[in-house]
């Protein structure tokens, strides 16, 4: 199913591609994502930190849209979702993107944070596709979607990295200010697995798996806040342990730059401890979840971004393609 340009007008002059629902004319003014109609791009190249299935030999093709229709108070990529780093690209700009992530030997190309400008990035894939690109696409999000904007990325999408970041309303009005975040964000990931089964990709002998269709679902436990992680765990256990993939992460990082995090009430701003990482193993027999990954607790900070830098992450996280202030590199 083809994006039509008249969708792609009428979906930013009345905005509802999220389930914030603004209805505000962005070819005007700024949504609550914080961006027009303008698709605007901080990074793109190979990371090597994503799951391994996604990761797999070349690394994931990663492009970090700018803005975000969330505001999370302890979000890591606060440069580009909340102070708006990164600058116009346009459809040429962007596929010539995709391709060289291809040509570099990228596994997928994995587009971060791209829920606001959802139909623009499907109607420029969709075109990359045309110009040669075959990899699968990866849509990595807070989950923060409307079944209508899913089901639209539906054409485009292989593989859904969704997150799961709280069953809690608490913690979700006073983290995000998105009290009904719990509920839309279940939803959108049971649609995400009724579209795309899980699938793996033909890889050479002694070549690790690959996914090419699939969820995976991302939970970063929070400190404190074990009540939150087991209610998580469980609806996984009873509602997608056969349709999709959990990936539990233990990587909760205090961002002293993001001044926002100073304003977290509802749970301790700090590494895990190892009594909670224990403790998440423990719910992980109790609810018979045996498959997926989980992350080693490891108390260092050397791996957080900086998008001001063209080496945003470690050499050995990734390589860069692309940067909003060189271009291509």
């Amino acid at each position: 199913m083809s994006i039509a340009p008249e969708s792609i007008e009428s979906a930013y002059r009345s905005c509802t591609m999220c389930p914030h629902n603004c209805r505000i004319n962005r070819f005007e003014r700024v949504g609550i994502c914080g961006e027009t109609d303008t698709l605007r791009i901080a990074w793109a190249g190979l990371h090597f930190g994503e799951e391994p299935i996604i990761t797999g030999t070349g690394g994931s093709g990663t492009i970090f849209i700018t803005g975000c229709n969330l505001k999370c108070a302890f979000c890591q990529n606060y440069q580009i979702s909340q102070e708006g780093i990164g600058r116009m690209v346009d459809t040429d700009e962007f596929i010539e993107i995709c391709l060289r992530l291809q040509k570099a030997g990228a596994e997928n190309i994995n587009i971060v944070t791209g829920t606001h400008q959802a139909l623009r990035i499907a109607q420029a894939i969709q075109k990359a596709k045309h110009a040669g690109l075959h990899i699968p696409i990866v849509w990595n999000t807070s989950s923060y979607e409307s079944t209508e904007t899913i089901k639209q990325l539906s054409s485009v999408v292989d593989i859904w990295l969704a997150d799961i970041k709280t069953l809690d309303a608490h913690i979700a009005q006073e983290s995000f200010k998105v009290a009904d975040y719990s509920g839309i964000a279940m939803q959108a990931i049971e649609t995400m697995c009724a579209q795309s089964p899980l699938k793996y990709t033909e890889q050479k002998l002694q070549s690790p798996p690959v996914l090419a269709s699939g969820v995976i679902v991302r939970y970063l436990a929070l400190p404190d806040r074990l009540d939150d992680s087991y209610n998580v765990l469980s609806w996984f256990s009873k509602k997608l342990k056969t349709k999709a993939i959990l990936s539990l992460m233990t990587q909760y990082t205090p961002v002293e730059k993001n001044k926002k995090t100073a304003c977290i009430a509802c749970f301790e701003n700090r590494l895990l401890k190892e009594s909670e990482d224990k403790m998440l193993r423990q719910f992980l027999v109790e609810l018979n979840i045996d498959d997926g990954f989980y992350q080693e607790l490891v108390p260092d900070y050397s791996w957080l971004p900086d998008f001001t830098q063209v080496k945003t992450f470690s050499a050995q996280l990734s390589k860069p393609i692309w940067h909003y202030i060189n271009g291509f590199v």
